[in-house]
């Protein structure tokens, strides 16, 4: 169990967490790739693609050139994407497509840091119109996510403005320490991606959940304790008590910033880039 709540007197804490494999079960944003389909984003044939990016994604490794045509295929296939027209897509659909697949494990340790007086933050490479709603969802304080830049026609120009990823979770998260008060070295972390080891370090409190190869091998040469999250569960019905946002407040909630597809391009690019949770106390 985590630690007794924060003393008013201390330094405030946070539990960072990443939310694709760690959070939740599968890649948030190439989950939406049939609801995509269904609203004219996307055919039949980038859903068969989407699926295989899934597939690797899941699975754990794809080599670099395998990342990188991957990277350039869906920056290409959101470019020209109505931005507010994603917005509704992803708020209809979120409910029946990411309410399911958040880990029990995952939802019980952010209830948990809250008790504990910490904040809880997500920290994504997925794109922020759908990592926004669910962090409302799961309660979380703050999110940092990856924007991509909007013309004056309201449609994605394909470019990314804002990408956390790697070394920038890292300097994402120092920034909020400075601006909020928390200290690091009482902070937690929780990722499966050897991306993610930036981030990790820049905390007392680093864990491992159901990490990939590289990370496994970092969290054991470091000793940081090593989670395996295996229950996906409705949150509705771990907490029967449980009310979903009404669906208006989530379209509210989704950010105007990165295409939906960019969970996606973001992974394959970040994870090229880098070679390579014991309950908390």
């Amino acid at each position: 169990m985590l630690s007794v709540v924060e003393n008013c007197f201390s330094p405030r804490t946070a539990a960072f967490f990443d939310l694709d494999k760690t959070v939740i079960a599968k890649s948030s944003t190439l989950t939406f790739s049939k609801s995509f389909y269904q609203g004219g984003l996307i055919n039949r044939r980038a859903v068969l693609r989407t699926a295989y990016t899934q597939f690797v994604f899941l699975a754990g490794g794809a080599d670099h050139d395998q990342m990188e045509r991957m990277r350039e295929y869906l920056s290409a296939l959101c470019k020209g994407w109505n931005v507010q027209q994603v917005k509704e897509i992803v708020a209809e659909t979120l409910h029946d497509l990411i309410d399911p697949i958040i880990y029990d494990e995952a939802a019980t340790l952010i209830e948990e840091h809250h008790t504990a007086g910490r904040d809880v933050v997500i920290v994504s490479t997925s794109g922020a119109e759908v990592v926004e709603p669910i962090g409302e969802l799961l309660g979380a304080d703050r999110v940092v996510a990856t924007r991509m830049v909007v013309g004056d026609d309201g449609c994605f120009t394909g470019e990314i403005e804002y990408y956390a990823y790697g070394p920038t979770k890292a300097e994402a998260v120092r920034a909020l320490a400075d601006s909020e008060g928390y200290d690091l070295s009482r902070c937690y972390a929780y990722s499966d991606s050897a991306t993610d080891v930036p981030m990790l370090e820049t905390v007392g409190h680093p864990h491992a959940v159901n990490p990939d190869r590289a990370l496994r091998r970092e969290a054991t040469l470091r000793d940081w304790p090593i989670l395996v999250f295996n229950r996906p569960v409705r949150l509705k019905q771990r907490l029967p008590a449980f009310s979903m946002p009404p669906r208006p407040a989530l379209v509210a909630a989704a950010a105007v910033g990165a295409a939906a597809v960019t969970a996606g391009l973001v992974w394959y690019a970040s994870r090229r880039r880098t070679a390579g949770a014991a309950v908390p106390e």
